[in-house]
C-alpha cells in the first residue's frame, strides 16, 4: 500500500486551486487589512506641522486673535467642543472656546491637529480607532474582498500554470533560478490590470475621513467626478505605478520565496538521507517532495517562506507604494485661468517626475513614508496567503490521490 502511494501522482485540478486561493484570500484580507487603512493614511497625510510652527501659532495668537484667519489651512481642525466658531468665512479652522479666550481657542485647535496627525503605524491606529470607531480600520473591506479574491485567483494559478505546466513557455524557456522571477512577474501584470479601478475605489474609500456611511458617498461622488473630467480611462490611474511596484515585488517574492522553501525543503531531504540524481530538475524534484510534505510541514515552510521573502520584497519595492497612492487619491482642482496653460501636478506627470519631487521636498523618508505598515501588512499577509494556499493545495491532492487509489482497488 505504501508502494502504490508513492507510485501515485495525482495534481490538483484548476478549480480546486481556486478554492484554495480564495480561502486564503479571504482570511488574508479580514486580517491585514486596518494594516491598509493605516498605510494609507500615513501616505496621504500633509507633512506634519512641527512643534516649533505649533508653538508660533500660539504666541501669534496670544497677540493677536485676528491671526486665526491665517492659520494654515492643513491643521485639519473642523471641530473642538460643542460651541463652535468659525474665525472667518474661509478659514477651515474652527476656534472652540468663547470668543474672549484666545489662548483657549489657540490649546484646542492645536490639539485637534495632534489628534488628526500620525507620528507612527501604532499611532495611527490608536487614533483611528479612538476618533474614528474601530470600524473604521475595515474601511475599504468590502472592495477589498471584491478585488483580492479574483486578483488572487488570477495570480496563483496563472503563477502555478506559467512555473510547472509543460507547456508554459516560461517553464520551457527559463532555468529553475531565473523562472520564479519571470512568471511571478507576468502573473501579476495580469491581476494587477483586471482589478485595478477596485483598487483605485478602495484606496480613495481609505483615505477618506468621512465618518459614518457618508465615506462611501463620498468616494462614489469623487470616482464620479473623476471620470467626467478625465473619462474612463482614468479608473486605471496609477496602473503605472501599481505595475511599477508589484511586477518588482512579484518577481522578488517568488524568486525569495521558493529560494528559501527550497533550502528548507533540501534541508528535509538532506536529513532523511535523500539526494538529488545529477540529471534532475532541481525544482521538479522539489517540487515532488513538497507534495509529499504532510500538512504540518508545508505550512511551517510555506508561512516563513512568505513572510520573510515579502518583508523583503515590500521594503526594497516602497517608492513605488507611496507615489501609486499619491496619485490614486489625487484630486485635480480644475481651476485654470482663463488663457493660462494649465501647469500639471507631480501627481499628473510621470512616475519618475512624481517619486523625484516626492525625493526633493520630502527627502528619503517621503520615499518610505509608511514603510513599516506596509511590511507589517505585507510580510504576514504573504505568509498566511501562501500557506493556506499551499495546504488547501496539500489537502485537495491527499483527496485526489485517494480517490485514485480507491479507482485502482475496484
Amino acid at each position: 500500500m505504501a508502494g502504490d502511494t508513492e507510485d501515485i501522482d495525482i495534481d490538483i485540478t484548476a478549480g480546486q486551486k481556486m478554492i484554495s486561493a480564495m480561502s486564503g484570500s479571504l482570511l488574508t484580507s479580514l486580517l491585514v487589512t486596518p494594516l491598509d487603512v493605516v498605510r494609507v493614511r500615513l501616505q496621504s497625510q500633509p507633512s506634519q506641522p512641527t512643534q516649533s510652527a505649533l508653538t508660533s501659532i500660539r504666541k501669534a495668537a496670544i497677540a493677536s486673535p485676528q491671526n486665526f484667519g491665517n492659520l494654515p489651512p492643513n491643521l485639519g481642525v473642523t471641530a473642538c467642543c460643542r460651541e463652535v466658531f468659525f474665525s472667518s468665512s474661509t478659514s477651515d479652522v474652527c476656534l472652540a472656546a468663547p470668543r474672549i479666550g484666545a489662548v483657549e481657542s489657540v490649546e484646542c485647535a492645536v490639539e485637534e491637529t495632534q489628534r488628526k496627525t500620525f507620528n507612527s503605524t501604532f499611532d495611527a491606529m490608536r487614533k483611528i480607532a479612538r476618533n474614528e470607531g474601530l470600524t473604521t480600520l475595515w474601511r475599504g473591506l468590502s472592495p477589498t474582498l471584491v478585488m483580492t479574491v479574483p486578483s488572487n485567483i488570477i495570480y496563483f494559478t496563472g503563477y502555478d500554470w506559467l512555473r510547472f505546466n509543460n507547456q508554459s513557455p516560461v517553464n520551457r524557456t527559463f532555468s529553475d533560478n531565473t523562472a520564479p522571477l519571470i512568471a511571478g512577474a507576468s502573473a501579476r501584470i495580469m491581476a494587477a490590470a483586471a482589478v485595478n479601478p477596485i483598487e483605485m475605489f478602495r484606496t480613495r474609500m481609505q483615505a477618506s475621513q468621512a465618518t459614518g456611511g457618508s465615506h462611501f458617498a463620498e468616494t462614489v461622488k469623487g470616482v464620479g467626478e473623476m471620470v467626467a473630467s478625465h473619462g474612463y480611462t482614468s479608473l486605471w490611474r496609477g496602473l503605472t505605478l501599481t505595475l511599477w511596484r508589484d511586477v518588482p515585488f512579484s518577481g522578488l517574492y517568488w524568486w525569495g520565496y521558493e529560494s528559501i522553501r527550497g533550502a528548507l525543503t533540501d534541508a528535509r531531504e538532506r536529513g532523511r538521507g535523500r539526494v538529488y540524481e545529477r540529471d534532475e530538475s532541481r525544482g521538479q524534484v522539489r517540487k515532488r517532495s513538497q507534495s509529499r510534505e504532510n500538512h504540518t510541514a508545508t505550512f511551517a515552510d510555506s508561512f516563513t517562506a512568505g513572510a520573510a521573502s515579502g518583508a523583503v520584497a515590500s521594503i526594497l519595492t516602497m517608492p513605488f507604494d507611496v507615489g501609486k497612492t499619491r496619485r490614486q487619491i489625487f484630486q485635480d482642482t480644475g481651476k485654470t485661468p482663463a488663457g493660462a496653460k494649465k501647469v500639471l501636478a507631480p501627481e499628473e506627470q510621470s512616475m519618475l517626475k512624481l517619486l523625484t519631487h516626492i525625493f526633493k521636498e520630502e527627502g528619503v523618508r517621503g520615499l518610505w513614508k509608511g514603510w513599516a505598515a506596509r511590511t507589517l501588512k505585507v510580510a504576514p499577509a504573504c505568509a498566511i496567503m501562501i500557506s493556506c494556499y499551499e495546504v488547501g493545495k496539500r489537502a485537495f491532492r491527499g483527496v485526489n490521490e485517494k480517490a485514485e487509489r480507491k479507482r485502482r482497488a475496484e
